[in-house]
């Protein structure tokens, strides 16, 4: 994956990449395809598009931006995977006016459900557009992760919002709209009808450490990067992770 050669971009995405290819790789297995049908809601500019394309998968990249859209062609272009990255204007609550349900193997859901209306319904959609036995991964905007990030800015009242908040928001300024607990997160999941397979903490560190450190440090991106690995399934840790990733399994 090309964004592990930028150390910032790395950190963000280490723990998703590596469940996410191995959810795929047992996909292979079990399909006996060396090439699934994967659909990215939200895809933007195809950060895991790409690479999940270059694996061999068919990607469908499902956005509301049309700028993204075209700098996710761009970018398909350059990494030779044209041909197998596809996208499409259009959003996970509308999912169905512009691909078919049922005809997927995994399902994308990044960085979506903080932004969306009904949250219910956009995990059901991404649900309905697997095929039987699919695969979906889910990330979102931890709660968590926001207290204790103001926290240590020094904002407590923010802070302290955050925890009573519905949305999870630590006030006015908030540029997210919704953030989630893990348990909030499986019972979205299950309650589409997936089993959840796994829960991950993602960057629990990582946006705490400064960055002089990590940028100049030798080594310290690599440690830092098995000390993510090492935390990102503790339930322990998942409370204070900036993002939480679940994996669900739909079953026949």
């Amino acid at each position: 994956m090309s964004d592990q050669l930028r150390p910032r971009a790395s950190l963000r995405t280490a723990v998703v990449w590596e469940v996410l290819k191995d959810a795929l790789d047992r996909r292979v297995k079990a399909t006996g395809r060396d090439t699934l049908d994967v659909l990215d809601t939200g895809g933007g500019t195809g950060n895991f598009a790409v690479p999940v394309a270059r694996l061999g998968h068919r990607v469908t990249v499902v956005d509301p931006s049309p700028n993204a859209l075209f700098a996710l062609e761009r970018r398909a272009a350059e990494d030779g995977v044209a041909e197998r990255v596809s996208g499409v204007q259009g959003d996970v609550l509308g999912l169905f006016d512009v691909v078919e349900r049922g005809s997927y193997d995994a399902v994308l859901c990044h960085g979506v459900l903080e932004y969306v209306d009904d949250p219910a319904e956009g995990v059901r959609n991404a649900v309905d557009a697997l095929r039987p036995s699919g695969a979906l991964s889910l990330l979102a905007a931890g709660l968590g992760g926001a207290v204790m990030a103001r926290a240590l800015a020094g904002h407590f009242t923010e802070a302290r919002h955050a925890l009573s908040d519905p949305a999870g928001r630590w006030g006015d300024g908030d540029p997210v709209p919704r953030r989630f607990s893990a348990d909030q997160l499986t019972e979205l999941v299950v309650a589409a009808g997936m089993e959840v397979g796994a829960v991950h903490g993602v960057r629990v560190f990582a946006d705490l450490v400064p960055g002089g450190l990590v940028d100049t440090e030798p080594g310290a991106v690599e440690a830092l990067l098995k000390l993510e690995a090492a935390v990102a399934e503790l339930p322990s840790f998942h409370a204070v992770a900036t993002q939480l990733h679940v994996l669900g399994e739909k079953h026949t």
